[in-house]
């Protein structure tokens, strides 16, 4: 298991217009950043992680593997990092998941 080595300063609440469901990570969260990619600061592995890490959204719905991965490009794209949103939705998709992974679609 890989070492939680950073902790999310504020809580971050984010809201998925392709989904229509909230995200909320909690202020003290750890994440291990951007798993096997370069840590840059964004809000989207604070938020796929803590999917991964859940399975669900806030109101208790499951997400799946398929939106866990969309839903980080979204937030990538909201903050300006078009490139990584394109490149990150795959191996997000086939490498990560977490607990979302057991529903793939």
């Amino acid at each position: 298991m890989a070492m939680k080595k950073y902790t999310n300063p504020a809580e971050i609440k984010f809201y998925s217009k392709r989904y229509g469901k909230y995200i909320t990570v909690p202020k003290g969260y750890h994440s291990d950043g951007a798993t096997g990619a370069i840590d840059i600061w964004s809000e989207a592995w604070w938020v796929h992680d803590k999917l991964c890490d859940t399975g669900k959204f806030d109101d208790g719905a499951l997400c799946t593997n398929f939106m866990a991965s969309s839903i980080l490009c979204e937030v990538l794209r909201k903050e300006g990092r078009w490139i990584r949103s394109i490149f990150w939705w795959l191996p997000t998709f086939l490498f990560g998941g977490g607990k979302c992974r057991e529903r793939m679609w």
